[in-house]
C-alpha cells in the first residue's frame, strides 16, 4: 500500500529509502524509548517513592525537544540548506516523540493505589477499551487522510512542501493525531485501573494543550492570520461537540 506522502517525505529523508538507512533513521529513538522502558520498569523495583516523577520529568524532556525542532528551523536552514529537515528531525523531532510514546505507554502499567471497586467500576474498562479503539481509529484514518509528510510537520521546514487539506474532521476536531493520542492514554489508565495512571494521563493531557497552544498553534497562527484564529475559536481541539458525534463515528468506520 502506497502510504499518502511518503514520497514526499522521501525526498527530504532519503534515510528512508535503503534499509541500512531506516536503521541509522530510528536506532536512536527505538534505543530511547527502550532504556527509558527499562528505567520505568526498575523504577518499579527501586524508587517507588518517585513515581510520577520520573515520568513527568522524560515527558517533559520529550516536550522540549520537539519544540527545538521548531525553535531549531531558522538555524538549520541557515546552515544545511534542504537538509535541514533530516538533520532536525534526527536530532530533536525523533528522540522526543520516542520520549513521549514511551511516557504513554508506561501509563498502562503504572503501579499505584488502586481505584476503589465501587458498584460502578466496571464501566471504566468498557470506557477505556472504547477510548483505546476510537484512538487507534482516529490515529490511521488521520495518517491515511492527511498523510505521513504532514503528520511528521515536514511543512515547518519546507512549507511549500506542505499541503493543506480540507478534510470533514477537520471541522470536528483542530488536532486529530493529538487527540489520538489523549484517548489512547486516558484508555491505558483506565484499563490500568490505578490513580497513578489516571493521574500521568491527565498531566499528559496538560502538556499536550500547552504544546498545542504554546508552539504549534502558535506557528499555525504565524502562517495562517486572522483565519485560523477564527477557526481555534469555532473548532475543539481534541473532543468533538456533541451534536457532531455521529460525524466523528462515521470517520472512524468510513474514513470521511
Amino acid at each position: 500500500m502506497n502510504i499518502k506522502g511518503i514520497d514526499q517525505l522521501r525526498k527530504h529523508l532519503p534515510e528512508l529509502n535503503t534499509a541500512a538507512g531506516r536503521l541509522r533513521l530510528f536506532g536512536v529513538p527505538v534505543l530511547l524509548f527502550s532504556l527509558v522502558t527499562a528505567l520505568f520498569t526498575t523504577e518499579d523495583r527501586t524508587w517507588p517513592f518517585w513515581l510520577l516523577d520520573g515520568e513527568v520529568v522524560i515527558g517533559t524532556l520529550g516536550f522540549l525537544l520537539l519544540y527545538l525542532f521548531f525553535r531549531a528551523r531558522t538555524e538549520f536552514i541557515d546552515r544545511f540548506g534542504p537538509l535541514a529537515y533530516g538533520k532536525a528531525a534526527r536530532r530533536f523531532l525523533l528522540p522526543g516523540l520516542a520520549l513521549i510514546f514511551a511516557v504513554i505507554a508506561r501509563i498502562g502499567y503504572i503501579p499505584g493505589p488502586a481505584i476503589p471497586h465501587f458498584s460502578w467500576y466496571p464501566v471504566l474498562p468498557v470506557l477505556g477499551w472504547l477510548l483505546v479503539t476510537t484512538g487507534g481509529l482516529l490515529w490511521l484514518r488521520s495518517i491515511l487522510a492527511f498523510g505521513v509528510d504532514n503528520l511528521t510537520m515536514l511543512y515547518v521546514y519546507f512549507p511549500e512542501a506542505g499541503q493543506f487539506v480540507h478534510h470533514t474532521v477537520y471541522d470536528l476536531l483542530r488536532h486529530p493525531i493529538y487527540a489520538a493520542a489523549l484517548r489512547v492514554a486516558l484508555g491505558l489508565a483506565l484499563l490500568n485501573g490505578t490513580w497513578f495512571a489516571l493521574t500521568l494521563a491527565l498531566i499528559f493531557k496538560l502538556g499536550l494543550w500547552g504544546w498545542v497552544r504554546l508552539v504549534e498553534e502558535k506557528e499555525l497562527l504565524q502562517r495562517l492570520g486572522a483565519a485560523y484564529a477564527e477557526y481555534r475559536q469555532r473548532v475543539p481541539a481534541f473532543w468533538p461537540r456533541l451534536r457532531d458525534l455521529g460525524a466523528f463515528f462515521r470517520f472512524l468506520i468510513v474514513g470521511r
